[in-house]
């Protein structure tokens, strides 16, 4: 039976890397679209999404059947529920980009950035590229030194996040009602990736190490408080 689990995980964890891999060229292609006035990439990012959702579905269901004919438990059952979870993540993912792919399609060949927010934008994309990167070797590899990279630099794009708010709300914003909208949605889009970004690696150390990062560990009853 355990010859057999080890299989399924195999192929679960395949889909899983191919997920991630799908997800870094999209960003990578959905910043392209944007930066770029890429219609071609930004035409690839849509396109590729059914691919995504094929395989959550896929990933999910191959979970779902491990769990009813092999009856995990401890590190085994972790590693399942997690997949499921990162699974979940990454179709998200593919949505948000597919969403910055089609505003970069409907205003094309105009580009969706408005000069002053060009500078904030293109470094946000910039930083979605690195995490692109980081993204595949963390799952590839459960690489945990990764994850808490990912998890500790997630601070830079919730400030330029806030930074186009500002933008907007100054004076010095002359674009159109609708490249206000745009940006303002395309901001949160890329910072929202990052956020998932940040759930996977979350889903990567409590896989290898049994720890929830979003959690506090518990301290020492033991232990006196000064």
């Amino acid at each position: 039976m355990r010859v057999i689990f080890n299989e399924e995980m195999k192929a679960v964890a395949t889909n899983l890397e191919q997920m991630a891999e799908l997800v870094s060229r999209a960003m990578n292609d959905a910043g392209n679209a944007l930066v770029n006035e890429d219609l071609d990439a930004a035409q690839t990012v849509i396109d590729r999404d059914a691919d995504l959702d094929a395989l959550e579905a896929n990933t999910i269901d191959q979970c779902l059947v491990l769990l009813a004919r092999q009856n995990p438990v401890a590190t085994d059952l972790r590693e399942v529920v997690a997949t499921m979870r990162l699974a979940a993540t990454f179709e998200r993912m593919g949505d948000l980009t597919s969403h910055i792919a089609q505003i970069a399609r409907r205003t094309w060949p105009d580009s969706a950035i408005s000069e002053e927010s060009r500078e904030t934008i293109v470094e946000m994309i910039d930083f979605l590229k690195e995490l692109s990167g980081r993204l595949t070797t963390m799952i590839s590899k459960r690489d945990v030194k990764m994850a808490e990279s990912i998890i500790s630099g997630d601070d830079k794009l919730d400030k330029l996040h806030e930074k186009i708010f500002e933008l907007v709300e100054s004076k010095d914003w002359s674009g159109t009602r609708r490249q206000l909208i745009d940006i303002v949605l395309l901001s949160r889009f890329i910072e929202r990736i990052g956020d998932h970004c940040v759930a996977a690696a979350r889903q990567v150390v409590f896989i290898v190490s049994g720890f929830d990062p979003t959690k506090k560990p518990e301290p020492d009853k033991d232990t006196v408080v000064s």
